[in-house]
This record gives C-alpha cells, structure tokens and sequence, in this order.
C-alpha cells in the first residue's frame, strides 16, 4: 500500500476533532486538504473510514478500529523519532583519538583544551603512535578517527586537509646557511644531515623534495622522536629538515630555524573509516580539530614564526 505517515496523522486529527476544519486547524491544513487527504487513504486502503453528512463527521466500524489502534503507533513512532534526534545532538561519551607524535605534541594539546571547555562531558583519549600505527589502528575501528600527514590514497579511509605547512632548514647559528636570508633546496646537496626515521609521514615527503630538486645528502642518523632533531643539530652531527609544527624551538638553543625555497608543503589530514559515520560525540570532537588547526593558520598568517 502507498500511504504517507501524513495522510494517518491527518485521519488521527479528524477522528480526535470530530471534523475536518477543526482537524485543519489543530495541524495546520485547509478544510479541503484534509478532506484529500482522507480520500486519498480511503482510495488506498479500500476501506471507507467516515461517514460524512453536513452537520458532521462519524467514524465508521473500520474508521474505529484504525483510530484506535494507529494512535497508539503514531505516537510510538513520534517518540522513536525524538529518541533518535536526542542522540544525533548528544554531546557525551568518549572519543578516541590516534596522532603522530609531532602532531600530538604541537596541535592535539589545544584541540583537547577547547574540547574539554566546549564538550565538557565527552572525554577524549589520545594515542600519539607512529604514522602506519594511526592507520591501522584507525582501519582496525581501535579508534573513532585520527590526524595524519598526508598526502593519502587508501581506500579505506575518507580524509579531510585540514593544515598545510612549510617544510624548514634547521641548523646552527654559526653553520653558512643561519646567513642566508632565503635559502635553497639546492644548497643542501653534499651536506650531512640528520632526520625523522620512516615511522614519519615526513620522511618519505622529504625524500621526495630532495629527489625533485636533485641534490643528494648523507643522512647520518634516523631519528625516531622529533625532539631530538634539536639537540643532534646542536651538537654539529648534522643540518635537518623539520615541518613548522615542530616549532618552537626549544628555548637556549643556538639554533636557527629558515623556510626552504621553493616552498615545499606538507599536509596534516584527519581520516577516518571509509563510509562510517562517526558517532555525534567524535564529529564534535573533529570538528573542533579541524576549527583549531584554521586558527593555528591565521596565527601564523599575523605572526610568521620562520
């Protein structure tokens, strides 16, 4: 049968009113669209459900027995509908959420400020792991989603650009290159250098810079943490790449910080399971991910920090 929940509502309306322009009145139709609507369910159901003279409207046997039984699940299924929109707008449970360390370090700390201030009944839990880490575990549903560098091509995943930033030289204060207001990717051709392991969503994109600007380096340490760039370039071991999250600086170091040219981006995207909704808790959650990392942007747009 092709009936509409409204062509009910409207029968249920007549039938509690006693008549159809009172009934219109209560729901907010003409007299003449209610009449239609009964029709129109009376021509469906092959049933006639009201007797109807000029002075009134009277329920027939088969009129009653639907009224007195649709009420019940009209009612029923308004209040599942409300049940279900009270969940689509809960703001509470709890989120997981997968990083890598840089990012976890530098972004994730004020995406959980504003949580905690914006969302406080939803606790959110941070796993800060290696790159393919945060992908498996965001594949594996261990986690609602998480934040990575891209770029990204898996199929499994749906993914949102939420930040681009420059890649830029760290050295010495007293290393050539400090001197250079603008240096270039092809002045670190022949230098030794120190860098994030492959466990990085970095590594691979710097790899690929210096493949496409031509210049060979020697790599004398892979780095697994970020932090300890700092301290092996101070120490004169090596020259290094390092993404602008990773600023600032660590405070006393005679170290200088400059944007490589040409300007070479990465991009840090958040990813969860392709063709998954994420639960009302964790789409809040990312948004308010997503709100921060475009106001870290206008930041450094006012307030260059390289």
């Amino acid at each position: 049968m092709n009936y509409t929940l409204r062509q009910l509502r409207t029968f249920i309306a007549v039938a509690h009113h006693g008549g159809f322009s009172q009934a219109g009145q209560a729901i907010g139709l003409s007299q003449s669209a209610v009449s239609h609507s009964i029709k129109e369910l009376e021509a469906e159901i092959g049933v006639r459900l009201l007797d109807r003279t000029t002075r009134e409207v009277m329920l027939t046997e088969a009129g009653q027995q639907l009224a007195t039984r649709m009420e019940r699940l009209l009612e029923e299924i308004n209040t599942t509908l409300l049940d279900i929109r009270s969940y689509g707008e809960q703001r509470s449970g709890t989120v997981r959420l997968a990083a890598s360390q840089t990012i976890s370090a530098h972004l994730v700390p004020q995406c959980l400020a504003a949580s905690q201030q914006h969302f406080p009944d939803i606790k959110v839990i941070l796993h800060d792991r290696a790159q393919q880490w945060v992908l498996q575990s965001v594949r594996n549903a261990e986690v609602d989603f998480g934040i990575i560098i891209g770029p990204l091509s898996d199929a499994d995943f749906d993914y949102l650009a939420i930040l681009d930033e420059p890649f830029l030289l760290l050295c010495r204060d007293d290393d050539p290159l400090a001197q250079v207001e603008q240096p270039q990717w092809s002045m670190l051709d022949g230098r030794t250098m120190v860098l994030q392991d492959y466990a990085s969503g970095s590594r691979v994109l710097i790899d690929a810079a210096m493949q496409q600007q031509q210049i060979h380096v020697e790599v004398v340490q892979d780095i697994g943490h970020p932090a300890t760039l700092f301290p092996m370039v101070e120490a004169g071991i090596g020259i290094s790449i390092l993404p602008a999250l990773a600023l600032p600086l660590p405070a006393g170091r005679a170290l200088t910080v400059r944007r490589l040219y040409p300007e070479i981006n990465r991009s840090l995207m958040l990813i969860k399971r392709k063709n998954r909704s994420l639960t009302p808790a964790a789409e809040a959650i990312w948004q308010e991910v997503r709100q921060q990392a475009a106001l870290l942007a206008q930041q450094r747009a006012v307030r260059p920090a390289f």
